[in-house]
């Protein structure tokens, strides 16, 4: 195998598979190649992903050791998505009665998923989640995508209790209008001591990223981040302080078809994570 294609199935096997711990020696039979001649591969990729600000390489020394791809995305590359997204998300015809904002379509877009669920990635990268938890139905893909970037399971919380799914914890919460509503998670979906990552569509008051956090204490999980694709900026406070939002809607106005959408905190958020 030349070395140029090595590299090309090196890269593809890396970008696949990100956070997981692949093994050298299996790679190098795989490829027909050498170790030292691998991780010589190894370093020219480590130094494009570098470059390029799309990741690094991680190398664990030992017989169990091995490479993992740490996903990232460039700073730029980040602003003019969210931006993008402002601009689509400011189209008139998406306001609904009641001053609601229609956003599903934006949200079912393979492309906007993964590059959100990327975004999302990189800026808890550092936070050693171990679950994605998400309440149904729209948060779900976006879940899903963040939790292929970090490697890590997805939990659905449901709005109501399944007989399928065994013994489950409930509890009522007081949702963004202001309705008592019931959400429920089977105890053999999270294992105690978890540490989870939310990730959300939307957040209004937050009472529903709220009653996500109280529930885990039912589970002994710790929460190590919250993240919705939107939140309002009205109301403040919001039921949760701690939050990082990639859009944010500030005003939806029907008589005069005014909607105005800025970016949210996700780069101060990624700035104050590597810094910790």
């Amino acid at each position: 195998m030349r070395r140029s294609e090595r590299i090309v199935r090196l890269t593809q096997t890396l970008l696949e598979q990100p956070y997981r711990l692949l093994s050298l020696t299996e790679m190098a039979e795989k490829l027909g190649s050498a170790k030292s001649s691998l991780s010589e591969d190894l370093a020219i990729i480590r130094d494009v992903l570098l470059k390029e600000g799309t990741g690094s390489l991680e190398t664990q020394a030992g017989a169990a050791g091995g490479v993992r791809y740490i996903p990232g995305i460039p700073s730029r590359q980040m602003t003019d998505f969210v931006a993008e997204m402002c601009r689509l998300l400011a189209d008139p015809d998406r306001i609904l009665p009641g001053g609601y904002l229609y956003i599903s379509d934006i949200l079912g877009r393979p492309d906007v998923l993964d590059r959100a669920g990327r975004i999302f990635a990189h800026v808890f990268s550092g936070a050693g989640a171990e679950y994605v938890l998400t309440v149904e139905t729209k948060g779900i893909p976006l879940a899903v995508s963040t939790a292929r970037y970090l490697h890590v399971p997805t939990v659905v919380v449901r709005r109501d209790h399944r007989v399928t799914e065994g013994s489950a914890v409930s509890i009522n919460y007081v949702s963004g209008s202001r309705r008592i509503q019931t959400m429920s998670l089977s105890r053999r979906s999270l294992p105690e001591h978890s540490k989870v990552l939310i990730i959300d569509d939307f957040m209004k008051a937050g009472g529903t990223a709220k009653a996500m956090t109280d529930m885990m204490k039912e589970f002994k999980a710790e929460v190590v981040g919250v993240g919705v694709f939107m939140s309002t900026s009205e109301p403040v406070p919001k039921l949760l302080d701690d939050y990082v939002a990639l859009t944010v809607l500030s005003q939806v106005d029907e008589l005069t078809r005014e909607i105005h959408v800025v970016p949210g905190n996700f780069q101060l958020a990624r700035k104050e994570n590597s810094d910790g």
